[in-house]
């Protein structure tokens, strides 16, 4: 079984690694949004796989780190593209949610990223 939960921040950011002339390379927003994908089975005791209310003190915790700030400024996150963003994600959730199966990153509601964690032998985030 798979369960989702979404949330959103909004930040700032630049891409530092462009150059000058592409529009990204300049301070700019959005409010991205972001979905957690959790495989696992169903525990017999309490009937559901995971305690929603503990994802979303997890999600909280990474939404603190995140909204209404300078991507740039925040450490794994200097140069913040999308799919970065989505590893960098990964790796503040994979250890407290066994089962973490996909993250996806909106930067527009017409684009964004889906990400399965690092390929095997590697480590991300």
């Amino acid at each position: 079984m798979d369960m989702f939960v979404h949330f959103d921040f909004a930040a700032s950011r630049y891409l530092p690694r462009l150059p000058s002339s592409h529009p990204c390379s300049r301070m700019h927003g959005h409010t991205f949004q972001v979905r957690l994908v959790v495989r696992g089975e169903i525990d017999s005791t309490t009937g559901w796989m995971v305690d929603f209310g503990e994802v979303e003190q997890r999600l909280n915790a990474v939404r603190a780190l995140l909204d209404h700030r300078c991507l740039n400024d925040i450490a794994g996150l200097e140069n913040p593209t999308t799919e970065i963003i989505a590893e960098w994600l990964w790796g503040r959730f994979a250890t407290d949610l066994p089962g973490l199966h996909e993250i996806s990153v909106q930067e527009h509601p017409t684009r964004g990223v889906i990400y399965s964690g690092p390929a095997r032998g590697t480590s991300a985030g």
